[in-house]
C-alpha cells in the first residue's frame, strides 16, 4: 500500500535499528543495496536514499511516506505532511541544531557582526540565505559539499553546520554564534497520500509502532511481590510512568503483586533497594514497545 523511503547516511543505522525494534525489519541483499523490503502488508515498496532528497520525492508523490530531518524539509521548501516527530538522531535522542559558527578568535559574536559580503559556507544555502536576510546580514552564501567546518578561515569567514553537542565544532576551532533551527527526525507524507483514508490509517499505525519502540528504549518492566506490611516502603522507591499497578495475590493473606516500568539505568540500584525493603520474586523484563 505505502511506498516508503528511508535515509541513507548518518541516520541509516539508527533508522534500521528502530524499524527492527518496531518489528518492521528492513531486509536488503547488502548494506549498499538501495532497494529493500519490509514484510508488512502496509508497506509495498522501500527505497533508501539521501535524506536531502527525501522531502522533494515525497512532496511530488514518488513516495507516500519517508523519514528525514526537519532541516531538509525547510531547506528544500518541500510541501509535505508531517505524520509525527521521531526523537532520534545520529548519536542521541535529542534534536540536532543548525548553527552559525565562526573561528574561535573571530570578532563576530552575533549575526549582525558579520561584515557585508562575508563568505558563509554551508550545505543549507536556501535556509542560510533566508535566515541571514531576516537578520539584516548581506553575505556571500556558498554551497559546501562536506568538510564545511574545515573551511574557516581561509575559504570561508563563517559556516552554517549541524551539531548535536558542539564538540566537533569546538574540535575544529569554531565557536557557535547562533542557532538557525532545531531539527528532529520526522515521518513525513505526501499530502495527497495523507488525505487518503486508508493510507492515512496505515501511516498512523506505522507511526504508532515506531513511536512505541522509541518510548521503550532504555526502560524495563519490573514485577515483584511484597507483604502488606512492606507495601508502602516498596512503593515509595518505585519510579513509574504514571503509578505502579498493585494487585492482591490469590490465596495470599496480605500479599501483593506490583509491576511498573522503570529506567534501565536505575535498575541495578533499584533491585537491591526493593529487596532491602521487603520485596521478593523480583523480575526484570525487557520491553519492545510502549504505546500510550
Amino acid at each position: 500500500m505505502l511506498r516508503l523511503v528511508l535515509p541513507k547516511g548518518s541516520l541509516e543505522q539508527q533508522t534500521m535499528e528502530l524499524f527492527a525494534a518496531a518489528d518492521l525489519a528492513v531486509r536488503r541483499s547488502s548494506d549498499v543495496d538501495y532497494r529493500a523490503r519490509i514484510e508488512d502488508p502496509r508497506v509495498s515498496e522501500v527505497r533508501i536514499l539521501r535524506p536531502q532528497e527525501i522531502p522533494l520525492y515525497v512532496a511530488e508523490g514518488t513516495f507516500d511516506l519517508g523519514i528525514t530531518g526537519r532541516d531538509w524539509v525547510v531547506e528544500t521548501g518541500a510541501k509535505v505532511h508531517t505524520v509525527g516527530e521521531l526523537r532520534y538522531s545520529k548519536s542521541s535522542d535529542q534534536p540536532i541544531r543548525v548553527v552559525l559558527a565562526v573561528g574561535a578568535d573571530s570578532p563576530v559574536h552575533a549575526p549582525g557582526d558579520l561584515p557585508p559580503g562575508s563568505r558563509v559556507a554551508t550545505e543549507y544555502p536556501r535556509l542560510t540565505a533566508a535566515w541571514l536576510a531576516e537578520h539584516g546580514v548581506r553575505a556571500d552564501v556558498r554551497l559546501s559539499y562536506g568538510a564545511t567546518e574545515a573551511k574557516v578561515p581561509e575559504i570561508a569567514d563563517a559556516v552554517v553546520e549541524i551539531t548535536e553537542t558542539g564538540r566537533a565544532l569546538r574540535a575544529a576551532g569554531l565557536r557557535v554564534v547562533a542557532t538557525l533551527l532545531e531539527s528532529s527526525t520526522e515521518l513525513i507524507a505526501n499530502p495527497e497520500a495523507a488525505a487518503d483514508a486508508d493510507k492515512a490509517h496505515a501511516m498512523g499505525q506505522l507511526y504508532t509502532l515506531l513511536q512505541g519502540a522509541l518510548e521503550a528504549r532504555g526502560k524495563v518492566l519490573v514485577k515483584l511481590n511484597v507483604a502488606e506490611a512492606d507495601l508502602e516502603a516498596v512503593i515509595a522507591v518505585l519510579p513509574a510512568m504514571k503509578s505502579p499497578t498493585v494487585s492482591r495475590l490469590f490465596g495470599e493473606q496480605g500479599g501483593y503483586a506490583i509491576e511498573t516500568v522503570v529506567p534501565k539505568s536505575a535498575i541495578n540500584v533499584l533491585i537491591p533497594e526493593l529487596k532491602d525493603r521487603g520485596a521478593s520474586d523480583i523480575l526484570e523484563l525487557p520491553l519492545s514497545k510502549i504505546v500510550h
